[in-house]
C-alpha cells in the first residue's frame, strides 16, 4: 500500500517535506512576475489616455437626447430647442423604409416641438381654418407662408397631415386607434383630405406598426427605464433587507455553524415546498376561468408578463420546475449527509478563523468599490466613445437621384450642384460617424476598453482572493491560537500582496482576461453569424463557445487555489499555480467529500437568502402586501424591479459568502499541506485543530479506505 501511494504521489509532483521552521505565511518575500506589473501599469496608462481621448471627443447628449434633422438636440439646455423635447416626424410611414436599418435615421424631415399632436388635421385644411397657427408649429423653424401648397409639401416645410400622436422615448408615435376624422367604412380605414375625398390610411397604419416594430427594443428599454424611475427607492429596500439578511446569516453562521447549516438545509426546503404548494393553488384557482386553458405556444411572446400568470400551464410548469428542484436537494441532502457532517466541522473552524478575523465580513466592501470604479470608468469610457463621432448629414429624396445617399453639407446644400440636380432633395442628419483615423480606430479602442475592464475587474477579485487567504492562513498555522495570531491579519496581508505580489496578481488576471475577451468576440460572431445558413459555421461555432467558456471556468478554480499558495509561500504565479494543481491533485478525494460539498451547502445558504427576498419583493410589486401605507408603485413591467431585487441579492449574498468560501477553501489547502509537512507527534504536531482533526482525518480515512478497496 505505502509503494501504491508513493506511485500516487509520483504522478502530482513532491509531497510537502516537514520543516520546523515553517510557522505560516512567509513574510520575508520578494517581489514576484514584476514583467506583469510593468505591462500593467502601462496598460493602465494607456487606459487613461484612451479615456481622456473619449471624453475629448465624446458626447454623451447624443444617447440621451434625440436629434432632429438639422443635428440639434431636442430638450436640452441652453440650446434654441431646450422647450422642445420631443421630435416629431414628418412621414412615419418612411421609418419603416430599408433605410433607416442602414442610415440609422428615418428619411423623413424630423424636428423638435414643445408637444406631440394631439388631433388629426391636414395641412390643407389648416389653412383654410383657424388651426394654421396649431400646425405651423409642426413645420420647419423660421416657415413663412408665402409658398405655394404643392412647393410646401415638396420642400418639405410642414407635414402633410398631422395625427394625434404620444411621446415615447422622447418622440412622437402615432395613436392610431384615436384618429379624429377618421371613418369606418365597411372594413376599410379612411380619412377626409380637404378636398372632401377619402384616402385609404392603411399604410399610414402598416408603415406605423412597422416603425414601432424598428424601434420595439428601444421602446423596451425606455419602458423598463420608466419602471426603475419609479420604483427606485424600493429596489434599494430590497437590497438593504437583503444585506441585513446575509450579515444576519453570516455572524449567527460565526456562533452558531452547525445549527445554522441545519436551520438554512431545513429552511431551503420548507421555502420549496411552499413554492409547490402556492403553484398548486393558483393553478386550482384558474380552473374554469375564461382563456386560462390557453397554451403557453399559442400565446406567444408579450412583454406584458402579468398576461402569463392567467395560464394555468403557467403555473403547472413553474411547480413542475420547483418539484424537480425540491427532489433533488432532498436526494443530495440523503446520499450527502455523511459528508455534510465533515463539511459542517470544516465550516465551524472557518467560523473561528472568521471571529479572530472579524474585519475580512467587510472586505467585500472593499471588493465592491473598487469594482465600481471600474465598471463607472469602463461605461463612461464605452459611452463617450460611441459619442465621439461628427454629424454626418445626407442627400435624401423620395423619387431615384444620382446624388441621392452622398454626404452634404446643410449650409451650402441650397446652392450647390446637387440641389439644382435634384430639386425636391433635402440635406438633413443622418446619424454620428467620421472618416477620420480615430473614427475608423472606433472599434479597436471599444474592444481595448473592454479588455481592460476584464483586466482590472479580475485583478480587484484577485487582490481580495490573496487578501484573505493570506489572513485565514496566518490563522490557521498559528500553532497557539490566538495568541500567534498577528495583531492586524487582514492588513498585514494586503500589505503584502500589494507590495510584492501585484505582477502574480496581473498575470493571473491577464490570462482570464484574455478568454474572457475571446468569448465576448465569439459572442459578436455569432450574433452576425445568424442570418448565415451555413450549419458547419454554426456548430463550429458553438463548440468554440462551449470549450472556452469550460476553459474560463477551469482557469477561474486554479487561479483561485494559485492565490492561495503566493499568499502562503511569496512564490510566484505558475509555480504557485503548479504547486496548487499538484497538490490538490494528490487530496482529490478530499476535494470532493469536501470542498464542493461546502460549495454546496453555501449555495442552499444564497438561495435560502435570495428566495426569501424575492417572494417578498414579488407579494409586494403585485400588490398582495403593503408594508407601509403606500402600495407599490405603478409599473409597466412588474417584473422589472422583482429581477432587479433577485439579482442583486444574490450578488450581496454572495459577496458575504465568499469570505466563508475562501476562508474554507484556505483551510482546505492549508489542512492538506499540513497532513504532509506534519504526522501529529509531538516533534511534529499538526497545526489544525483536535475538533477538526478528529472529524477530517476520520472521514479521510474512510475515504481512502474506499478508494483502496475499489482500486483492488
Amino acid at each position: 500500500m505505502g509503494g501504491e501511494r508513493q506511485h500516487y504521489y509520483g504522478k502530482h509532483g513532491t509531497p510537502q517535506k516537514y520543516d520546523p521552521t515553517f510557522k505560516g505565511p512567509i513574510y520575508n518575500r520578494g517581489c514576484t512576475d514584476v514583467i506583469c506589473c510593468v505591462f500593467l501599469l502601462l496598460a493602465i496608462v494607456g487606459y487613461v489616455a484612451v479615456g481622456i481621448i473619449a471624453w475629448t471627443h465624446g458626447d454623451p447628449r447624443k444617447v440621451i437626447y434625440p436629434t432632429d434633422s438639422r443635428g440639434e438636440f431636442c430638450g436640452q439646455k441652453g440650446t434654441k430647442n431646450e422647450n422642445k423635447p420631443f421630435l416629431f416626424y414628418f412621414n412615419i410611414v418612411k421609418c419603416a423604409s430599408p433605410l433607416v436599418l442602414l442610415e440609422f435615421q428615418c428619411p423623413t424631415p424630423q424636428i423638435c416641438v414643445e408637444k406631440c399632436p394631439d388631433r388629426y388635421l391636414t395641412y390643407l385644411n389648416a389653412r383654410r381654418s383657424q388651426d394654421f397657427e396649431y400646425y405651423k408649429k409642426f413645420c420647419v423653424p423660421g416657415f413663412q407662408n408665402n409658398k405655394g401648397v404643392a412647393e410646401v409639401l415638396r420642400d418639405g416645410d410642414c407635414p402633410a397631415v398631422l395625427t394625434p400622436s404620444k411621446p415615447l422615448a422622447r418622440r412622437c408615435f402615432p395613436a392610431i386607434h384615436s384618429h379624429k376624422g377618421v371613418l369606418m367604412v365597411g372594413n376599410e380605414t379612411t380619412y377626409e383630405d380637404g378636398h372632401g375625398s377619402r384616402k385609404n390610411i392603411t399604410e399610414l397604419v402598416e408603415g406605423a406598426k412597422k416603425a414601432n416594430g424598428v424601434l420595439e427594443a428601444r421602446q423596451l428599454a425606455m419602458r423598463i427605464f420608466e419602471d426603475y424611475t419609479v420604483s427606485w427607492y424600493w429596489i434599494i429596500i430590497g437590497l438593504a433587507i437583503a444585506m441585513v439578511l446575509s450579515l444576519l446569516f453570516i455572524v449567527l453562521l460565526r456562533f452558531l455553524a452547525g445549527i445554522m447549516v441545519w436551520v438554512m438545509i431545513v429552511m431551503v426546503i420548507l421555502v420549496l415546498g411552499y413554492g409547490i404548494f402556492h403553484c398548486y393553488m393558483e393553478y386550482a384557482r384558474l380552473r374554469g376561468e375564461a382563456g386560462s386553458d390557453i397554451s403557453l405556444v399559442d400565446l406567444g411572446f408579450h412583454t406584458d408578463l402579468r398576461v402569463y400568470l392567467h395560464l394555468r400551464q403557467t403555473w403547472m410548469a413553474f411547480m413542475i420546475i420547483l418539484s424537480v428542484l425540491e427532489v433533488i436537494i432532498i436526494l443530495l441532502l440523503i446520499f450527502l449527509r455523511k459528508r455534510i457532517l465533515i463539511a459542517i466541522a470544516l465550516i465551524k473552524e472557518a467560523s473561528r478563523a472568521v471571529g479572530y478575523v472579524m474585519c475580512s465580513l467587510l472586505y467585500p466592501l472593499v471588493t465592491f468599490f473598487l469594482l465600481c470604479l471600474c465598471i463607472a470608468y469602463w461605461a463612461s469610457t464605452a459611452i463617450f466613445l460611441s459619442t465621439s463621432n461628427e454629424a454626418v448629414y445626407k442627400i435624401f429624396n423620395d423619387t431615384a437621384c444620382s446624388v441621392a445617399g452622398k454626404t452634404c453639407n446643410p449650409e451650402t446644400f441650397p446652392s450647390s450642384n446637387e440641389s439644382r440636380l435634384c430639386p425636391g432633395a433635402h440635406c438633413q442628419f443622418a446619424f454620428y460617424g467620421g472618416e477620420s483615423t480615430y473614427h475608423r480606430a472606433l472599434l479597436g479602442l471599444q474592444i481595448f476598453n473592454a479588455f481592460m475592464f476584464f483586466w482590472l475587474a479580475n485583478f480587484v477579485l484577485a487582490l481580495g482572493q490573496v487578501t484573505l487567504a493570506g489572513a485565514f492562513a496566518s490563522y490557521y498555522w498559528a500553532l497557539n491560537k490566538p495568541d500567534n495570531l498577528p495583531a492586524f491579519p487582514l492588513f498585514s496581508a494586503f500589505g503584502r500582496a500589494l507590495r510584492y505580489h501585484t505582477g502574480s496578481l496581473a498575470f493571473g488576471s491577464l490570462i482570464l482576461a484574455i478568454v474572457q475577451i475571446i468569448r465576448v468576440i465569439l459572442e459578436y460572431l455569432d450574433q452576425r453569424l445568424k442570418a448565415a445558413e451555413n450549419k458547419f459555421a454554426k456548430f463550429l461555432m458553438t463548440c468554440l463557445k462551449c470549450c472556452f467558456w469550460c476553459l474560463e471556468k477551469f482557469i477561474r478554480f486554479l487561479n483561485r487555489n494559485a492565490y492561495i499558495m503566493i499568499a502562503i509561500y511569496g512564490t510566484n504565479f505558475c509555480t504557485s499555480a503548479r504547486n496548487a494543481f499538484f497538490l490538490l491533485m494528490r487530496n482529490i478525494i478530499r476535494v470532493a467529500v469536501l470542498d464542493k460539498v461546502t460549495d454546496f451547502l453555501f449555495l442552499l445558504g444564497k438561495l435560502l437568502i435570495v428566495g426569501s427576498v424575492g417572494i417578498l419583493a414579488f407579494f409586494f410589486f403585485t400588490h398582495r402586501i403593503r408594508i407601509v401605507q403606500d402600495t407599490a408603485p405603478p409599473l409597466n413591467y412588474y417584473w422589472v424591479p422583482i429581477l432587479t431585487v433577485i439579482i442583486g441579492s444574490y450578488l450581496i449574498a454572495h459577496g458575504f459568502f465568499s469570505v466563508y468560501g475562501m476562508c474554507v477553501d484556505t483551510l482546505f489547502l492549508c489542512f492538506c499541506e499540513d497532513l504532509e509537512r506534519n504526522d501529529g507527534s509531538q516533534e511534529r504536531p499538526y497545526f489544525m485543530s483536535p475538533e477538526l482533526r478528529d472529524i477530517l482525518l476520520k472521514g479521510s480515512a474512510e475515504e481512502e479506505g474506499k478508494r483502496g478497496e475499489v482500486e483492488e
